[in-house]
């Protein structure tokens, strides 16, 4: 781990699981895993999840898998299990030979099924899907019996049989727990465990037309795999007794702990699948690896580094109930980790051309400048200085305001490593107006930065040499929604009014010093004095290199956490 990541700190959930090593509950080590269902890219949130459980497994000797539970074959695709992989690998974590699917376990699954009608206690039910709904009653009104639901265990095991046959079309049948139609807990009355779907799967083919439902594949797949803490989010609250149920019914050797804590919320974002499904497909964004999303192969593009978002998860903890989490927390830690790591180099964003009148035609001086000046192993390049030079429009104004400190006509500031310089006079396009250079002198005895005769000046701007500069695009993100919670405005209105216009402003003409010519794909750098950025991994040129901002130097965890 880097200098950033922070040592465990106490939440209930590693509490759990010390009781439970103390007490010798379990006879062989932890064992966790990360399930998710291959049907769309993870975000943020999911790497909460898959921080805490292979973090967990880690720290107390045990293991973690990786296990898809892959039992929706109309809505996984082979591109979603290479990303998820791709994404947990990113963040640091190995699985080594433990990748499991649901999918694996298929065959016992639907020996299990057999073996609940054989008991007693599950049934095929021929109601219709709305008709099922409408049988199972309300918060405040018991359920009704289907009128299938004492059907005898050999019709039973007949019909299911013929199910996996492929005898009946989707939606005819399906198989239902046999538990209780007026249990307080909805999710208990007669839950639906197999239905009918005729797709093809990604790793099975055809070989299946009938698929297990989630919550009953998902302890089972704990169980076989001998998992002893099965983590998962509170939506699955409710359904930790339908999970017990199931194992208990079943007399499994191996009966796991499901646990919940609170799923990760964001500010400025929005983690709904849907939302997020619905962004993407209606192009407000450029796809999932947009860096305006909150996917991790987004924040990944962007330039998040992974001990930050490791670092991330931690600081944010573990809790048992909901919460929101600003946005400039995970921020600051991306702040933090690329401080220690990033090196430091001069970039104009917005160029305008400054003439040195008094430097010699034709002169290049070769100025030393560290590459980090708290890590002087970094080591050090230099930078071309010469007659022509691009420095940041907003740092000169023509009739400055009285608190502003930059270049101005008659006003001296200070070149970072190189001189001062003093603006004589300003040309101006004749028709527009516009600036289209500044004059200005130079004295050759601050070389360095300081002045001999022991003058002082207010501001130090950074800069590039014009013939040496190297051309870039440079994509400035911001947050992608204007209001910290774009998803729950109490008016109704529509999450997408409040995405941000200026969440992407993508910059064509921007000036680099030389020495990022050959800045590899998705290396970070600091842009003195304004902000972060890497170098894009999917639209980077050689003749003209992309650069996302990944963060901004100011930093508002502070503010926000002393309030």
């Amino acid at each position: 781990m880097s200098s950033t990541d922070q040592s465990p700190t106490s939440n209930f959930i590693r509490n759990i699981i010390i009781d439970d090593i103390q007490a010798q509950k379990y006879k062989r080590p932890i064992m966790t895993r990360f399930p998710p269902e291959p049907n769309g890219y993870l975000h943020i949130g999911h790497a909460k999840s898959i921080c805490l459980n292979f973090g967990l497994a880690a720290e107390f000797g045990g293991v973690c898998n990786l296990r898809f539970d892959d039992t929706n074959p109309s809505k996984e695709e082979i591109e979603y299990v290479e990303s998820i992989q791709e994404d947990v690998r990113w963040l640091g974590f190995d699985w080594e030979s433990r990748l499991y699917y649901a999918s694996d376990y298929f065959n016992r699954l639907y020996d299990h099924a057999v073996q609940l009608i054989q008991k007693g206690k599950a049934y095929v039910c021929s109601l219709s899907a709305d008709d099922i709904r409408q049988y199972r009653g309300t918060l405040t009104e018991p359920g009704k019996d289907s009128p299938y639901r004492n059907r005898l265990v050999e019709e039973n095991l007949d019909l299911f049989a013929r199910m996996r046959n492929g005898d009946f079309p989707d939606g005819t049948h399906v198989l239902r727990a046999k538990i209780d139609m007026a249990a307080p807990n909805l999710v208990m009355r007669d839950p639906t465990i197999y239905r009918i779907r005729h797709a093809s799967h990604h790793r099975t083919g055809d070989t299946w037309c009938i698929y297990p439902m989630y919550d009953f594949t998902h302890c089972l797949s704990d169980a076989i795999e001998g998992i002893t803490h099965s983590i998962c989010t509170l939506e699955f609250e409710n359904n930790r007794s339908l999970y017990d149920w199931v194992l208990d019914e079943l007399e499994v050797a191996c009966h796991p702990q499901q646990i919940e804590f609170a799923r990760l919320n964001l500010t400025y974002a929005v983690l709904s699948k849907r939302k997020m499904i619905e962004l993407v497909e209606k192009k407000y964004v450029s796809g999932w690896n947009d860096p305006r999303m909150p996917s991790i192969s987004g924040i990944r593009r962007r330039g998040y580094p992974p001990e930050a978002i490791r670092n991330f998860c931690e600081r944010i903890g573990v809790a048992r109930r909901d919460s929101t989490v600003d946005m400039a927390l995970l921020e600051h830690c991306v702040r933090e980790n690329l401080n220690d790591r990033a090196p430091r180099v001069m970039a104009v964003l917005n160029p305008i051309r400054v003439v040195i009148d008094n430097y010699p035609e034709g002169q290049v001086e070769w100025l030393e400048a560290p590459y980090h000046p708290e890590n002087p192993q970094m080591g050090s390049r230099n930078l071309p200085f010469s007659k022509t030079l691009f420095i940041e429009a907003d740092d000169f104004m023509e009739d400055p305001p009285k608190k502003f400190y930059r270049l101005a006509p008659g006003r001296e500031v200070r070149l970072r490593y190189a001189f001062f310089i003093k603006c004589a006079y300003v040309v101006k396009d004749e028709i527009t107006g516009k600036i289209l250079e500044l004059h200005c002198t130079y004295d050759p005895e601050t070389r360095g930065g300081g002045a001999p005769d022991g003058r002082k000046v207010k501001a130090t701007l950074h800069w590039v040499s014009a013939d040496h500069a190297i051309g870039a695009e440079v994509r400035l993100y911001n947050h992608l929604f204007t209001r910290p919670d774009p998803d729950s405005a109490k008016d109704g209105t529509d999450f997408k009014e409040f995405i941000n216009p200026d969440s992407l402003i993508p910059l064509t003409d921007c000036r680099l010093e030389p020495a990022l010519a050959d800045a590899a794909s998705g290396s970070h750098y600091q842009f003195e004095r304004l902000g972060y950025f890497c170098v894009d991994t999917v639209d980077s040129r050689q003749t003209a290199p992309v650069f996302n901002r990944t963060v901004t130097l100011k930093d508002e965890w502070a503010k926000i956490r002393n309030k």
